[in-house]
């Protein structure tokens, strides 16, 4: 499998590139991103073959018809962390809730969020490339809540690699912030900084690309790559989910082999949906992927309008806050994909220098024919997460995103797949106030609230957070990120 540039080559770097040296340097020529050459047609044959296969050997066919440079017992050992989920033998369920809707839970793993889902596995194959190397990597975070965790949980104490974690002060919900700050493994730093998500995504991008950074961490020894879904090494693990969720369906008798779904994303930084896009290109029956924003919603004016504007926009602080996102770092590889590389770099300059970009009629109706749009507001995702409870199932803020819109974008003739990314614990003020109409309750408490409403218990892990030392207390102005990581390093 080989590697190319959404923004055309600078005659600089490699004209195309391995799937090892993708993970390893993820910025292109122009500040762009790294795709597929081409991606396989897997056909039904290859659905078929999978219909009754577990987890980890349907990931394991699917990236060895992909023809990643990575050896076979390395993948192995990344995909036997699954076995650390919540059920071993079926790490992610898909769930009734609607009788055209199903739950694809992608938050079973140990950090309980859909980010484990990639960056487990992930940890483990870049690591062993560095060591392969002999190489020291510094891998930088940039998270709105649920990569960061995911990304220090598997890269703690691995051998060649250094974490730094990027978050937005005061842009979390607590449990996140906990899971983050009391992390205290040698080889990881976390970072609040007085901003939001996009001045962390930016000061990740700018240091990626930063010609000087990279010379400072050259006279250490030390070479620079990310854990942001700018990495391909972590959407090449989001694909796989897609896959499994339309099995199940098959599995459990809901639809028959080749019937289509619709796929039910919420969209921050659009690496899920991408996951999907990339399954659907390659076979995957799927009617359209419908892209589920909050009131930060870029991505449902980009698809309905055709239009990219963030002048005059600044991020809205929301019930949702892992969405809480306006630069949406994959819709790149979608513009590469559809509309070539020229294009694309046109496309991302405006946004870069302008805040803006116009696709024209022709290619809205292109960017339409694959994807539609809508977003919630905090109040009605209260409502959806209290209807769903009353019929039975509890949900986070930003899986109820997904029912509005599915309510607006699905025809109901076709199962809908919506996409859970993260637990209930993750989000616990917004789900009791929508449960019980309680305000103003700190994170332990509202779990609390939950567990006797719902009669369930608080996983280990999450309860331990709160008598957990803090070990990572830094907060600093976004400024001061580089010498903050030097000092580190």
């Amino acid at each position: 499998m080989k590697f190319i540039e959404t923004r055309g080559n600078d005659g600089i770097h490699p004209q195309e590139i391995t799937f090892s040296e993708a993970i390893l340097s993820p910025i292109a020529s122009f500040g762009g991103l790294y795709v597929p050459s081409e991606l396989p047609n897997l056909g039904e044959a290859f659905l078929i073959k999978h219909l009754n296969s577990s987890y980890k050997v349907l990931a394991k066919d699917l990236l060895t018809t992909l023809a990643i440079d990575i050896d076979p017992s390395v993948i192995d050992e990344a995909l036997s962390l699954y076995d650390k989920f919540d059920d071993p033998s079926h790490p992610v369920p898909v769930v009734k809730v609607r009788d055209d809707l199903y739950v694809s839970e992608l938050y079973h793993g140990p950090t309980r969020a859909f980010k484990d889902m990639a960056l487990q596995p992930f940890g483990v194959v870049l690591s062993s490339i560095a060591q392969k190397r002999d190489e020291e990597y510094l891998i930088l975070a940039a998270t709105s809540g649920d990569t960061g965790p995911a990304a220090l949980e598997t890269f703690k104490n691995r051998s060649n690699v250094r974490v730094v974690c990027l978050y937005p002060d005061g842009g979390t919900s607590d449990v996140q912030r906990l899971q983050m700050v009391t992390e205290d493994a040698a080889n990881l730093k976390v970072i609040g900084i007085k901003g939001d998500f996009d001045d962390a995504q930016s000061a990740l991008k700018r240091l990626l690309g930063s010609a000087t950074f990279k010379d400072a961490l050259k006279a250490k020894h030390i070479s620079l790559s990310a854990a942001n879904s700018v990495n391909f090494g972590r959407i090449i693990f989001q694909i796989i989910y897609h896959i499994h969720s339309y099995l199940e369906l098959v599995r459990q008798n809901v639809i028959t082999m080749g019937e289509k779904v619709y796929l039910d994303v919420p969209s921050g930084n659009f690496g899920n949906a991408l996951g999907g896009y990339y399954a659907y290109k390659m076979g995957l029956p799927v009617e359209k992927i419908i892209i589920a924003s909050n009131e930060n919603n870029v991505l449902t004016r980009l698809i309905n309008t055709g239009r990219y504007d963030l002048r005059g926009e600044h991020v809205v602080a929301t019930t949702s806050p892992a969405m809480d996102i306006l630069i949406s770092s994959n819709v790149e590889r979608i513009l590469f994909d559809l509309f070539g590389d020229q294009r694309t770099k046109e496309l991302m300059s405006g946004l870069e220098t302008e805040r803006f970009y116009a696709l024209n009629d022709d290619e809205t109706i292109k960017l339409q024919n694959f994807f539609s749009a809508d977003y919630c507001n905090g109040a009605e995702g209260k409502g959806y997460i209290k209807e769903a409870f009353d019929s039975g199932y509890l949900m986070d803020p930003h899986t109820a995103t997904c029912f509005k819109a599915y309510d607006c974008c699905a025809t109901k003739s076709l199962k809908t797949i919506v996409y859970s990314t993260a637990e209930w614990t993750k989000f616990s003020p917004t789900i009791a106030n929508a449960l019980t109409g309680e305000k103003g309750a700190n994170d332990l408490d509202a779990l609390a609230s939950i567990a006797a409403t719902a009669k369930v218990e608080i996983p280990a892990m999450i309860k331990g957070l709160f008598t957990k030392p803090i070990a990572q207390p830094i907060v600093i102005e976004k400024e001061n990120i580089e010498a903050e990581i030097l000092k580190f390093l």
